[in-house]
């Protein structure tokens, strides 16, 4: 399965199920010059002994998570803004009657205008779905079957197993079909074999969740009881032969390339000729199967499960998977569980704005193209263009200065340099949504419309060059990614904005915040996974056996560390599951301290400002970029699913690896910041 490497805390899953010149300066207000909020500062706290404290505890303490939320923090405070003018361009949409039949701005009008309907959508309830039940109600037979996952899958609904179809992770230049586990709707295989008293809770409150949508669907409340159990029995034969998430950080576990031939011959009781032909899925002759062990085990469920258990699974997937798009009540048992149960969310977002994020997840490039040109400037994008230059020079550097890599590997790190390809702001190419039919018939409609369009976009790849201009985000997206197959980083416009971005700020908070977050891209190209691909995108080693083994020693170093933060009760950190994310943390913040001393170089020092140097408000700045609260079951979920580690050892994690804070804040032997030097990681 292909990989794509984020910053912040929100990890997405690859399945089959697709979601959908210079610009205009922003009005919005903007951030202080100074780029760092002196208030927010806790005096109590002491930057040697807990510098995210020190830095953020009095944000911490006015900026409770609001009702609707699982966490608030720098993300989310950008988010917000973020929202005020995304609204304002979709009102607008939904409110011209004279846009243009098949235009963008019709189609994004009418996603937004029918979603935000509540009383249609009650008075429709499951109604839009008739059709759907109809096809599950009269499979017969596995044949049957087949078709149905199949069709399941090009409406975007994710069931019995996942997939994408997208680079050859060791051709870069071919496209593939990739195959890999999946069918369950709890956040991870450890929720169905895990035996502690909080997974206990919750698979509990699973069943009967799933039970209580039975029931929204016409069940009686035995039939739906009976109908939960066996779900849930399908779900967790499964989710038992799934692989963790920390061996799927192994690409090359993951890489199992076959012949349909031999696809057929690891699940014979699976007609895969069937389901290609079903999914529109044309000329294949090779696939890559994430997990073998899975599918054989979901090849022993087709024969084992009976057609009538399968019928019920497949509702259940249906009614999950488009649940919110669906009446008040179905919406509010699917938040009930997923939101307040799981995450601890005591209040539903407000409508609009889960209207705005389906219509940004369906219809992102049409969105996006009104958002750049209304609200991002030329001038941020070659300011971070710029400080991209800089921090591949400062990499170069540090890369020439590692006496653990030879000159052979080093020649091979900077060929990968060489080739990073840098997207900014937003595509050169938008999509083109005129083959997808966007009305104000049905939400639900609209939303599995918008799926079949991105499936069969993502089909049309098979037998084509791979196209180097795709972006995987949307450009209001606050966020960041590193693709290893493509060796790019992509800044979408916007997380160019304040906190992370402060055209207005000096370079000590703009290299602080955006300069690492640039940096922690790159070093996705050097982490653990992501040095498994060359500079051509490839999955191919390119290090000596003693460099390997050397980088291996500095990353178990990573590994301790984290394993040692306790995050909430007895939860510690997971230090092999965000091993990549706090390498990236690391590396990152590390060539973005040297780019930004590279930039000083031959000018006079800068001045304090608030009392603080340039180097330690860099660090300042590092640390309010990931300023946060968490509900504690956000929390708890977060420690055992996320890749990333909660923001406050991402906030002092990193640093008390590095000379260089300690050097600014005088951290010495004894404070809690320090750390014995035969103990610090540092590896870029």
């Amino acid at each position: 399965m292909q990989t794509i490497l984020k910053l912040s805390v929100i990890a997405t899953a690859l399945t089959f199920a697709s979601c959908g010149g210079d610009a205009k300066h922003d009005e919005a207000v903007k951030a202080p010059n100074t780029g760092i909020d002196t208030k927010n500062i806790d005096s109590t706290a002491s930057p040697v002994n807990d510098f995210y404290q020190f830095v953020n505890g009095n944000w911490m303490k006015n900026n409770p998570v609001p009702e609707s939320e699982s966490r608030w923090g720098s993300f989310n405070e950008l988010n917000e803004k973020n929202l005020a003018k995304l609204r304002a361009i979709l009102d607008d949409a939904a409110n011209d009657k004279s846009a243009a039949a098949g235009s963008n701005k019709q189609k994004i009008g009418d996603f937004y205008s029918v979603a935000n309907d509540s009383v249609k959508l009650n008075a429709d309830g499951i109604t839009p779905l008739k059709d759907e039940f109809a096809a599950i109600d009269n499979v017969k037979s596995s044949d049957d079957l087949i078709k149905a996952v199949a069709h399941l899958h090009q409406i975007g609904v994710n069931t019995m197993f996942g997939g994408y179809i997208g680079q050859d992770p060791k051709i870069s230049t071919e496209i593939i079909t990739q195959l890999g586990q999946g069918g369950i709707a709890l956040p991870d295989r450890d929720y169905y074999t895990n035996t502690d008293e909080r997974t206990i809770g919750i698979q509990n409150a699973y069943k009967k969740h799933i039970a209580n949508m039975f029931v929204l669907l016409g069940d009686k409340p035995e039939v739906a009881e009976k109908n939960a159990k066996v779900v849930y029995g399908i779900e967790t034969n499964l989710a038992k032969a799934s692989m963790t998430k920390i061996d799927m950080r192994n690409p090359e576990l993951m890489y199992n390339k076959k012949t349909v031939k031999e696809l057929s011959e690891l699940t014979p009781n699976y007609n895969w000729t069937l389901y290609f032909e079903s999914a529109g899925i044309k000329n294949i002759n090779n696939v890559i199967v994430g997990q073998p062990e899975f599918f054989k085990t979901l090849n022993a469920s087709i024969k084992s499960v009976s057609i009538n258990d399968w019928k019920t699974y497949l509702r259940w997937g249906l009614i999950d998977q488009t649940a919110s798009k669906l009446s008040d009540n179905v919406v509010n048992e699917h938040f009930d569980f997923y939101g307040k149960t799981l995450l601890g969310i005591p209040a539903l977002k407000a409508r609009w704005k889960r209207s705005f994020e389906a219509t940004d997840a369906s219809l992102g490039d049409a969105l996006g193209q009104v958002f750049v040109e209304k609200h991002f400037t030329q001038a941020s994008k070659d300011k971070v263009a710029e400080m991209v230059k800089n921090l591949i020079a400062a990499y170069r550097v540090r890369i020439a200065s590692r006496e653990w890599m030879s000159e052979e590997t080093k020649k091979a790190a900077n060929l990968k340099l060489d080739k990073v390809m840098l997207k900014l702001g937003y595509p050169d190419k938008w999509k083109d949504y005129s083959s997808l039919e966007i009305k104000r018939d049905s939400y639900v409609q609209n939303f599995m419309r918008a799926n079949t369009y991105g499936f069969k976009q993502m089909v049309d790849k098979l037998g084509k060059p791979v196209d180097r201009s795709e972006w995987g985000m949307t450009p209001p997206t606050i966020n960041a990614y590193y693709n290893p197959s493509m060796n790019e980083i992509v800044f979408p416009a916007g997380i160019m904005q304040p906190i992370f971005f402060n055209p207005d700020a000096d370079d000590a908070v703009n290299y602080g915040c955006m300069g690492a977050i640039i940096g922690h891209e790159l070093t996705h190209g050097f982490d653990d996974e992501g040095a498994q691909f060359d500079a051509d995108g490839n999955l191919k080693n390119w290090w000596t056996e003693t460099d390997k083994a050397n980088f291996k020693k500095k990353t178990d170093m990573l590994i301790n560390q984290f394993n040692s933060y306790i995050a909430i009760d007895s939860m510690h950190v997971r230090g092999e599951l965000t091993l990549g994310e706090n390498i990236a943390d690391l590396g990152g913040l590390t060539i973005s301290y040297y780019a930004l001393k590279k930039s000083m170089e031959g000018k006079p020092a800068p001045e304090k400002i608030d009392g603080f140097t340039a180097e330690q408000r860099f660090f300042m700045s590092w640390a309010q970029g990931w300023r946060g609260n968490m509900r504690p079951e956000y929390l708890k979920n977060m420690v055992q699913t996320n890749p990333h580690s909660p923001g406050n050892f991402r906030g002092n994690g990193p640093l008390s690896n590095m000379q260089e804070f300690y050097d600014a804040f005088g951290v010495k032997e004894g404070d809690k910041m320090y750390r014995p030097k035969a103990e610090r990681a540092e590896i870029w």
